[in-house]
Protein backbone atom coordinates (compact mmCIF):
# COMPACT_ATOMS: atom_id res chain seq x y z
CA UNK A 1 0.00 0.00 0.00
CA UNK A 2 1.30 3.33 -0.83
CA UNK A 3 1.59 6.55 0.85
CA UNK A 4 -0.99 7.91 -1.04
CA UNK A 5 -3.31 4.98 -0.41
CA UNK A 6 -3.25 5.50 3.21
CA UNK A 7 -3.00 9.57 3.03
CA UNK A 8 -0.31 10.11 4.89
CA UNK A 9 2.51 12.04 3.79
CA UNK A 10 6.29 10.97 3.72
CA UNK A 11 7.14 13.86 6.10
CA UNK A 12 3.75 15.78 7.39
CA UNK A 13 0.91 14.88 9.14
CA UNK A 14 -1.85 12.20 7.91
CA UNK A 15 -3.80 13.70 5.00
CA UNK A 16 -7.37 13.70 3.90
CA UNK A 17 -8.20 10.15 2.79
CA UNK A 18 -8.65 9.59 -1.13
CA UNK A 19 -6.01 13.05 -1.66
CA UNK A 20 -2.77 13.30 -3.13
CA UNK A 21 -0.35 16.02 -1.64
CA UNK A 22 0.15 18.90 -3.74
CA UNK A 23 3.47 20.48 -4.38
CA UNK A 24 4.87 22.61 -1.53
CA UNK A 25 5.35 26.41 -2.83
CA UNK A 26 8.76 27.13 -3.24
CA UNK A 27 9.50 29.39 -0.01
CA UNK A 28 6.99 27.15 2.55
CA UNK A 29 8.90 25.77 5.29
CA UNK A 30 9.45 22.33 5.13
CA UNK A 31 7.70 20.80 8.04
CA UNK A 32 9.42 17.61 9.59
CA UNK A 33 8.69 16.13 12.72
CA UNK A 34 10.36 13.23 14.24
CA UNK A 35 8.52 9.28 14.29
CA UNK A 36 8.59 9.55 18.21
CA UNK A 37 7.08 13.01 19.50
CA UNK A 38 7.87 12.31 23.26
CA UNK A 39 11.77 11.77 22.07
CA UNK A 40 11.48 15.83 21.97
CA UNK A 41 10.44 16.03 25.57
CA UNK A 42 13.20 13.65 26.71
CA UNK A 43 16.00 15.91 25.33
CA UNK A 44 14.53 19.25 26.63
CA UNK A 45 13.64 17.59 30.19
CA UNK A 46 16.54 15.41 30.69
CA UNK A 47 17.56 16.43 33.95
CA UNK A 48 14.04 17.15 35.33
CA UNK A 49 13.57 13.27 33.97
CA UNK A 50 17.07 12.09 35.36
CA UNK A 51 16.20 13.04 39.07
CA UNK A 52 12.96 12.39 39.33
CA UNK A 53 12.17 10.37 42.32
CA UNK A 54 8.65 9.60 40.60
CA UNK A 55 6.22 10.26 37.80
CA UNK A 56 4.35 12.92 39.66
CA UNK A 57 7.50 14.68 40.42
CA UNK A 58 8.06 15.12 36.10
CA UNK A 59 4.18 16.02 35.75
CA UNK A 60 4.46 18.58 38.38
CA UNK A 61 7.53 19.95 36.23
CA UNK A 62 6.40 19.74 33.07
CA UNK A 63 3.09 21.47 34.32
CA UNK A 64 5.32 24.34 35.66
CA UNK A 65 6.88 25.00 31.87
CA UNK A 66 3.51 25.23 30.56
CA UNK A 67 2.86 21.78 29.41
CA UNK A 68 -0.94 21.26 29.71
CA UNK A 69 -3.65 17.95 28.92
CA UNK A 70 -4.14 19.81 25.47
CA UNK A 71 -0.12 20.09 24.98
CA UNK A 72 -0.06 16.52 26.29
CA UNK A 73 -2.82 15.77 23.41
CA UNK A 74 -0.46 16.36 20.50
CA UNK A 75 2.17 14.16 21.97
CA UNK A 76 -0.69 10.99 21.78
CA UNK A 77 -1.09 11.06 25.80
CA UNK A 78 -4.31 11.31 27.21
CA UNK A 79 -2.90 14.53 30.19
CA UNK A 80 0.05 15.05 31.43
CA UNK A 81 0.18 12.58 34.15
CA UNK A 82 0.20 9.98 31.57
CA UNK A 83 2.81 11.59 29.36
CA UNK A 84 5.36 11.75 32.57
CA UNK A 85 4.82 8.65 33.56
CA UNK A 86 6.36 7.43 29.95
CA UNK A 87 9.04 9.66 30.50
CA UNK A 88 9.91 8.27 33.81
CA UNK A 89 9.69 4.94 32.40
CA UNK A 90 12.51 5.60 29.61
CA UNK A 91 14.41 7.94 31.20
CA UNK A 92 17.27 5.93 32.98
CA UNK A 93 17.83 7.69 36.66
CA UNK A 94 20.77 9.50 37.45
CA UNK A 95 22.88 7.88 40.42
CA UNK A 96 22.51 8.63 43.56
CA UNK A 97 25.78 10.29 45.19
CA UNK A 98 27.80 8.21 47.63
CA UNK A 99 27.51 10.72 50.22
CA UNK A 100 23.82 11.26 50.06
CA UNK A 101 22.42 11.62 53.92
CA UNK A 102 20.64 8.79 55.45
CA UNK A 103 17.68 8.75 57.50
CA UNK A 104 19.37 8.91 60.36
CA UNK A 105 20.61 12.47 60.14
CA UNK A 106 16.94 13.57 58.46
CA UNK A 107 15.52 12.36 61.84
CA UNK A 108 17.50 14.31 63.92
CA UNK A 109 17.15 17.11 61.43
CA UNK A 110 13.16 17.16 62.16
CA UNK A 111 13.66 16.93 66.27
CA UNK A 112 16.12 20.04 65.81
CA UNK A 113 13.19 21.52 63.82
CA UNK A 114 10.24 20.83 66.49
CA UNK A 115 12.50 22.62 68.30
CA UNK A 116 13.02 25.66 66.25
CA UNK A 117 9.59 25.78 66.41
CA UNK A 118 8.74 26.39 70.17
CA UNK A 119 11.41 28.90 70.68
CA UNK A 120 9.56 32.09 69.61
CA UNK A 121 7.17 31.36 71.79
CA UNK A 122 9.71 30.38 74.86
CA UNK A 123 11.52 33.32 74.00
CA UNK A 124 8.47 35.87 73.97
CA UNK A 125 7.14 34.02 77.06
CA UNK A 126 10.44 34.52 79.00
CA UNK A 127 10.65 38.39 77.49
CA UNK A 128 7.51 39.20 78.98
CA UNK A 129 8.35 37.58 82.93
CA UNK A 130 11.63 39.17 82.47
CA UNK A 131 10.42 42.62 81.82
CA UNK A 132 7.56 42.21 84.36
CA UNK A 133 10.04 41.56 87.07
CA UNK A 134 12.62 44.23 85.81
CA UNK A 135 10.03 46.52 86.82
CA UNK A 136 10.18 45.65 90.48
CA UNK A 137 14.02 45.26 90.68
CA UNK A 138 16.29 47.87 91.21
CA UNK A 139 19.27 48.84 89.45
CA UNK A 140 22.22 50.45 89.69
CA UNK A 141 21.73 53.47 87.05
CA UNK A 142 21.46 56.56 89.51
CA UNK A 143 17.94 58.60 88.54
CA UNK A 144 19.81 61.61 88.36
CA UNK A 145 21.24 60.53 84.95
CA UNK A 146 17.85 59.77 82.68
CA UNK A 147 14.62 61.55 82.94
CA UNK A 148 12.55 58.52 83.41
CA UNK A 149 13.04 56.13 86.64
CA UNK A 150 15.91 53.41 85.88
CA UNK A 151 13.10 50.63 86.26
CA UNK A 152 12.06 52.03 82.82
CA UNK A 153 15.22 51.71 81.55
CA UNK A 154 15.70 48.45 82.87
CA UNK A 155 12.75 47.15 81.44
CA UNK A 156 13.75 48.97 77.84
CA UNK A 157 16.79 47.17 77.83
CA UNK A 158 15.87 43.95 78.86
CA UNK A 159 12.64 43.99 76.08
CA UNK A 160 14.87 45.18 73.18
CA UNK A 161 17.36 41.97 74.09
CA UNK A 162 14.35 39.77 74.18
CA UNK A 163 13.00 41.34 71.01
CA UNK A 164 16.20 40.62 69.26
CA UNK A 165 15.92 37.04 70.14
CA UNK A 166 12.76 36.50 69.04
CA UNK A 167 13.14 37.97 66.26
CA UNK A 168 15.86 35.78 65.31
CA UNK A 169 14.23 32.56 66.32
CA UNK A 170 10.95 33.34 63.75
CA UNK A 171 14.27 34.13 61.04
CA UNK A 172 15.26 30.37 61.94
CA UNK A 173 11.79 29.08 61.41
CA UNK A 174 10.41 30.75 58.26
CA UNK A 175 13.99 29.25 56.66
CA UNK A 176 14.18 25.48 57.78
CA UNK A 177 11.12 23.30 57.36
CA UNK A 178 7.58 23.70 56.14
CA UNK A 179 7.42 27.21 56.50
CA UNK A 180 10.67 27.66 54.46
CA UNK A 181 10.16 29.63 50.75
CA UNK A 182 10.79 27.57 47.84
CA UNK A 183 12.41 30.94 46.33
CA UNK A 184 13.93 33.61 47.68
CA UNK A 185 11.27 36.10 48.76
CA UNK A 186 11.80 40.38 48.39
CA UNK A 187 12.84 42.78 51.13
CA UNK A 188 9.93 44.63 51.20
CA UNK A 189 8.31 41.68 52.03
CA UNK A 190 9.98 41.45 55.27
CA UNK A 191 9.58 45.35 56.28
CA UNK A 192 5.71 44.62 55.96
CA UNK A 193 5.67 42.29 58.72
CA UNK A 194 7.87 43.52 60.61
CA UNK A 195 5.38 47.00 60.69
CA UNK A 196 2.34 44.24 61.12
CA UNK A 197 4.04 42.89 64.09
CA UNK A 198 4.90 46.42 65.34
CA UNK A 199 1.47 47.56 64.94
CA UNK A 200 0.09 44.48 66.82
CA UNK A 201 2.54 45.45 69.57
CA UNK A 202 1.37 49.09 69.97
CA UNK A 203 -0.71 50.37 67.21
CA UNK A 204 -4.00 50.30 69.22
CA UNK A 205 -2.22 52.56 71.81
CA UNK A 206 -0.80 54.66 69.06
CA UNK A 207 -4.27 55.15 67.50
CA UNK A 208 -5.80 56.04 70.77
CA UNK A 209 -3.28 58.33 71.11
CA UNK A 210 -3.76 60.60 67.88
CA UNK A 211 -7.41 60.06 68.36
CA UNK A 212 -7.15 61.85 72.12
CA UNK A 213 -4.81 65.04 70.13
CA UNK A 214 -1.01 63.57 71.31
CA UNK A 215 1.36 62.41 71.14
CA UNK A 216 2.96 64.53 72.79
CA UNK A 217 6.54 64.13 72.42
CA UNK A 218 9.14 62.89 73.60
CA UNK A 219 7.02 62.31 77.10
CA UNK A 220 5.55 59.25 75.48
CA UNK A 221 5.53 55.85 77.00
CA UNK A 222 4.61 52.87 74.52
CA UNK A 223 2.17 50.42 75.77
CA UNK A 224 2.30 46.87 74.76
CA UNK A 225 0.09 43.98 74.17
CA UNK A 226 1.71 41.16 75.15
CA UNK A 227 -1.43 39.22 74.75
CA UNK A 228 -1.15 39.44 71.18
CA UNK A 229 2.45 39.11 70.91
CA UNK A 230 2.75 35.45 73.10
CA UNK A 231 -0.29 34.18 70.59
CA UNK A 232 1.51 34.82 67.55
CA UNK A 233 4.64 33.61 68.06
CA UNK A 234 3.17 30.15 70.08
CA UNK A 235 1.28 30.14 66.84
CA UNK A 236 4.21 29.20 64.71
CA UNK A 237 4.08 25.93 65.92
CA UNK A 238 0.75 25.01 64.61
CA UNK A 239 1.40 26.96 61.68
CA UNK A 240 4.59 24.77 60.84
CA UNK A 241 2.38 21.52 61.39
CA UNK A 242 -0.48 22.61 59.20
CA UNK A 243 2.13 23.62 56.72
CA UNK A 244 3.22 20.46 56.76
CA UNK A 245 -0.16 18.40 57.17
CA UNK A 246 -1.29 20.39 53.67
CA UNK A 247 1.92 19.46 51.77
CA UNK A 248 2.21 16.00 52.57
CA UNK A 249 -1.50 15.32 51.25
CA UNK A 250 -1.08 17.39 48.29
CA UNK A 251 1.68 15.09 47.40
CA UNK A 252 -0.49 12.01 48.40
CA UNK A 253 -3.17 13.39 46.43
CA UNK A 254 -1.08 13.99 43.26
CA UNK A 255 0.31 10.94 43.04
CA UNK A 256 -3.20 9.67 43.46
CA UNK A 257 -4.83 11.90 40.64
CA UNK A 258 -4.96 11.29 37.12
CA UNK A 259 -6.03 14.65 35.66
CA UNK A 260 -5.53 17.86 36.80
CA UNK A 261 -9.17 18.80 37.26
CA UNK A 262 -9.27 15.71 39.91
CA UNK A 263 -6.08 16.97 41.03
CA UNK A 264 -7.76 20.27 41.91
CA UNK A 265 -10.91 19.23 43.48
CA UNK A 266 -8.73 16.74 46.11
CA UNK A 267 -6.52 19.98 46.80
CA UNK A 268 -8.88 22.62 47.53
CA UNK A 269 -10.58 20.50 50.45
CA UNK A 270 -7.22 20.44 52.05
CA UNK A 271 -6.57 23.64 51.91
CA UNK A 272 -9.77 24.66 53.84
CA UNK A 273 -9.05 22.26 56.32
CA UNK A 274 -5.53 23.30 57.27
CA UNK A 275 -6.64 26.97 57.32
CA UNK A 276 -9.30 26.37 59.17
CA UNK A 277 -7.36 24.47 61.72
CA UNK A 278 -4.66 26.89 61.80
CA UNK A 279 -7.58 30.07 62.51
CA UNK A 280 -8.56 27.56 65.44
CA UNK A 281 -5.45 27.13 66.33
CA UNK A 282 -4.80 31.23 66.43
CA UNK A 283 -8.01 31.91 68.25
CA UNK A 284 -7.36 29.67 70.89
CA UNK A 285 -4.07 31.13 71.75
CA UNK A 286 -5.15 34.72 71.47
CA UNK A 287 -8.28 34.12 73.72
CA UNK A 288 -6.01 32.14 76.49
CA UNK A 289 -3.02 34.26 76.73
CA UNK A 290 -5.10 37.36 76.42
CA UNK A 291 -6.66 36.94 78.80
CA UNK A 292 -3.84 35.11 81.25
CA UNK A 293 -1.93 38.71 80.65
CA UNK A 294 -4.68 40.32 80.97
CA UNK A 295 -5.48 42.16 77.49
CA UNK A 296 -8.47 40.03 76.88
CA UNK A 297 -11.31 41.19 74.89
CA UNK A 298 -12.91 40.03 71.88
CA UNK A 299 -11.39 42.82 70.01
CA UNK A 300 -7.73 42.03 70.20
CA UNK A 301 -8.52 38.48 69.99
CA UNK A 302 -10.06 39.15 66.24
CA UNK A 303 -6.94 41.55 65.50
CA UNK A 304 -4.43 39.13 66.29
CA UNK A 305 -6.02 36.14 64.63
CA UNK A 306 -6.85 38.20 61.23
CA UNK A 307 -3.05 39.00 61.29
CA UNK A 308 -2.10 35.81 62.25
CA UNK A 309 -4.38 34.09 59.37
CA UNK A 310 -2.56 36.40 57.07
CA UNK A 311 0.91 35.56 57.48
CA UNK A 312 0.06 31.96 57.31
CA UNK A 313 -1.71 32.33 54.16
CA UNK A 314 1.09 34.54 53.16
CA UNK A 315 4.11 31.85 53.96
CA UNK A 316 2.38 29.16 52.64
CA UNK A 317 1.69 30.78 49.31
CA UNK A 318 5.70 31.57 49.60
CA UNK A 319 6.03 28.23 50.59
CA UNK A 320 4.98 27.11 47.23
CA UNK A 321 6.43 29.22 44.74
CA UNK A 322 4.34 32.28 44.91
CA UNK A 323 6.57 35.15 46.57
CA UNK A 324 4.28 38.07 44.91
CA UNK A 325 1.28 36.87 46.12
CA UNK A 326 2.59 36.57 48.96
CA UNK A 327 4.26 39.67 49.41
CA UNK A 328 1.22 41.70 47.84
CA UNK A 329 -1.25 40.72 51.00
CA UNK A 330 0.83 42.26 53.92
CA UNK A 331 1.56 45.05 51.70
CA UNK A 332 -2.56 45.78 51.47
CA UNK A 333 -2.65 45.38 55.14
CA UNK A 334 0.65 47.62 55.95
CA UNK A 335 -1.32 50.46 53.28
CA UNK A 336 -4.96 49.97 54.93
CA UNK A 337 -3.21 50.37 58.41
CA UNK A 338 -1.19 53.61 57.61
CA UNK A 339 -3.74 55.06 55.73
CA UNK A 340 -5.91 54.61 59.44
CA UNK A 341 -3.54 55.87 61.34
CA UNK A 342 -2.46 59.07 58.98
CA UNK A 343 -6.47 59.90 58.59
CA UNK A 344 -6.53 60.82 62.01
CA UNK A 345 -4.23 64.08 62.27
CA UNK A 346 -5.10 64.90 58.28
CA UNK A 347 -8.26 65.24 59.84
CA UNK A 348 -7.20 68.15 61.90
CA UNK A 349 -6.15 70.14 58.45
CA UNK A 350 -9.00 72.81 57.53
CA UNK A 351 -11.22 71.49 55.11
CA UNK A 352 -10.40 67.72 55.80
CA UNK A 353 -12.46 66.78 59.29
CA UNK A 354 -14.85 64.35 57.37
CA UNK A 355 -11.39 62.37 56.33
CA UNK A 356 -11.09 60.96 60.17
CA UNK A 357 -15.17 60.23 60.29
CA UNK A 358 -14.60 56.72 58.93
CA UNK A 359 -11.90 55.35 61.82
CA UNK A 360 -13.34 57.80 64.43
CA UNK A 361 -16.25 56.09 64.21
CA UNK A 362 -15.37 52.30 64.38
CA UNK A 363 -13.04 53.07 67.16
CA UNK A 364 -16.36 54.71 68.95
CA UNK A 365 -18.32 51.31 68.56
CA UNK A 366 -16.09 48.47 68.06
CA UNK A 367 -12.75 49.70 69.71
CA UNK A 368 -9.00 50.30 68.13
CA UNK A 369 -8.67 46.65 67.47
CA UNK A 370 -11.11 47.47 64.75
CA UNK A 371 -8.68 48.87 62.43
CA UNK A 372 -6.05 45.93 61.92
CA UNK A 373 -8.57 43.54 62.40
CA UNK A 374 -10.52 44.72 59.10
CA UNK A 375 -6.41 45.49 57.88
CA UNK A 376 -5.57 42.22 57.65
CA UNK A 377 -9.31 40.09 57.37
CA UNK A 378 -9.72 42.23 54.03
CA UNK A 379 -5.95 40.87 52.42
CA UNK A 380 -6.43 37.52 54.15
CA UNK A 381 -9.69 36.44 52.72
CA UNK A 382 -7.72 37.90 49.34
CA UNK A 383 -5.08 34.75 49.75
CA UNK A 384 -7.10 32.96 50.28
CA UNK A 385 -9.32 32.95 47.33
CA UNK A 386 -5.80 33.37 45.42
CA UNK A 387 -4.37 29.79 47.09
CA UNK A 388 -7.62 28.20 46.28
CA UNK A 389 -6.89 28.75 42.83
CA UNK A 390 -3.24 28.75 42.71
CA UNK A 391 -2.61 25.62 44.84
CA UNK A 392 -4.81 23.85 42.89
CA UNK A 393 -1.69 23.11 40.03
CA UNK A 394 0.73 20.22 40.29
CA UNK A 395 3.80 22.73 39.97
CA UNK A 396 3.12 24.32 42.94
CA UNK A 397 3.30 20.95 45.08
CA UNK A 398 6.88 19.43 43.10
CA UNK A 399 9.54 18.67 45.67
CA UNK A 400 12.02 21.79 46.48
CA UNK A 401 15.32 21.10 45.07
CA UNK A 402 16.73 21.90 48.73
CA UNK A 403 15.11 19.38 50.58
CA UNK A 404 15.27 16.82 47.83
CA UNK A 405 18.75 16.65 47.64
CA UNK A 406 18.74 16.38 51.63
CA UNK A 407 16.08 13.78 52.56
CA UNK A 408 13.82 11.76 51.22
CA UNK A 409 10.89 13.82 49.74
CA UNK A 410 8.42 12.15 52.62
CA UNK A 411 10.58 13.27 54.94
CA UNK A 412 12.55 17.04 53.93
CA UNK A 413 9.23 19.13 55.45
CA UNK A 414 8.37 17.65 58.39
CA UNK A 415 8.11 20.25 61.59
Amino acid sequence: MTTAETGTGPDGPPSEPGTRPGPRPPDAPTRRGPADPVKTLMHRHRTLCEHAVDPMEIAAGLEAHGVTDRTAARFRHRDVFSLAEELYARVPRAETPPDAPGAEPVRRGRGVRAVLHLLPGALCAATVAAVAAAAHASTPVPTAWIDAPSSQLAQAVVGAAGACLVLLALRLCVRHGPLRARRPSARAAGLWTCWLAAYALCGDWLLRLLLAGGPDLPYVRPQFDTGTALALTCAVVPAAWCAHWFAARARRGLADSRCLTAFGSRVRPLLLVAVTMQLAALLALSAALGAAVGDGGAGPVVAATALGLLLFLARLLARHGFPAAAAAGPAAAVALEAAALASVPAARLPGLVPLGKPVETAVTLLGPSAVPAVACALPAAGLLLYALRALTGASAHAPDPVAASAAPPAEADRP
